[in-house]
């Protein structure tokens, strides 16, 4: 079932997601699983999978370094339909520009329509550690809303190199990101807003929010979005803290503004446990007022460690 759909049948109820990592090359998938199993008590209708770009590695040979493209978390697509078997449950496969060709895009795609998967996350992806900004794949796609409008061509059997008459043609549910504080690399939020309008425009159905602290930058968003014409869901994705260190990793790698109260809470905490129940708590808050506000979806961010998610689910579902 379509994102949109659980949305539209949940009739006006808040729904519970989250998004999970896939193991690195080499793990278990019992680890993803050992993460999954917590939350599924609170019935999430999907479950996003991230996809990662390619990496360079360097391997020494003969003397010299050999640099070597490699890609350390593979097989999104299959997690995709293992977890989706496993737990009868609509997944997510994100879909990036960075790393991958038009044509290897569209493979993916196949595979998801072959394994009844319905739903995409669309996504430019993130620059390359080696690149100050991002810089697009050769042969593949420059912004998000370039993508969408792939994955929209593939639904009227209009493929790469050629048409398809069939009569079982994929219909994908097209997700894409918005950003409360603007994307890192937009100068403007009103820019990025119209960047936004361009992928719906290209035929989005849904926008999941990067993680945010302070709810009232949300919700302003959400009313310039509207104010825009951008008529679809917006879910409003969270992530509880963790570690001290998020004070300054998060604003860093994100570019986002963590609230007065949160850092001073932070900061009275003696070590990382207490951290952690700060984070949960704040988060707590947080959902509580996106809930009672009738947001359709509170979409959580586990990173690969669900107890502080099941945390804080347990005090909101």
């Amino acid at each position: 079932m379509k994102v949109t759909e659980h949305i539209e049948n949940a009739k006006g109820k808040t729904l519970f997601s989250f998004e999970v990592v896939p193991p690195q090359k080499g793990k278990n998938i019992q680890d993803l699983y050992d993460n999954i199993d917590p939350l599924m008590e609170f019935k999430p209708p999907f479950i996003d999978v991230t996809t990662s770009r390619e990496e360079f590695v360097y391997i020494e040979k003969e003397g010299l370094l050999d640099r070597r493209i490699v890609r350390m978390r593979p097989g999104t697509v299959g997690i995709c339909a293992s977890i989706k078997h496993k737990y009868q449950v609509d997944t997510v496969p994100h879909v990036l520009c960075g790393g991958f060709t038009r044509e290897e895009t569209e493979y993916m795609l196949v595979d998801c329509h072959y394994l009844g998967i319905e739903n995409v996350m669309a996504l430019r992806g993130d620059a390359m550690k080696h690149q100050r900004y991002f810089e697009p794949t050769q042969g593949g796609h420059t912004y998000a809303n370039e993508l969408v409008s792939q994955i929209k061509d593939i639904t009227r059997g209009k493929y790469l190199h050629d048409t398809v008459e069939a009569v079982n043609k994929p219909d994908f549910c097209v997700g894409v990101a918005g950003y409360p504080e603007k994307h890192l690399e937009a100068p403007s939020l009103e820019y990025d807003l119209k960047r936004l309008q361009d992928k719906v425009d290209a035929g989005a159905d849904y926008v999941v929010t990067q993680m945010f602290f302070d709810n009232k930058k949300f919700f302003e968003f959400v009313e310039r979005a509207r104010a825009m014409g951008i008529d679809v869901p917006i879910i409003p994705g969270l992530k509880p803290i963790a570690v001290a260190r998020h004070l300054q990793l998060l604003p860093q790698v994100f570019k986002i503004d963590m609230p007065e109260d949160l850092i001073k809470a932070v900061e009275q905490c003696k070590n990382n446990k207490d951290v952690r129940q700060v984070g949960v708590e704040w988060c707590i808050q947080q959902s509580k007022e996106l809930k009672e506000a009738g947001v359709p979806v509170l979409h959580y961010y586990s990173m690969g460690k669900s107890d502080n998610v099941k945390a804080v689910a347990s005090a909101v579902f």
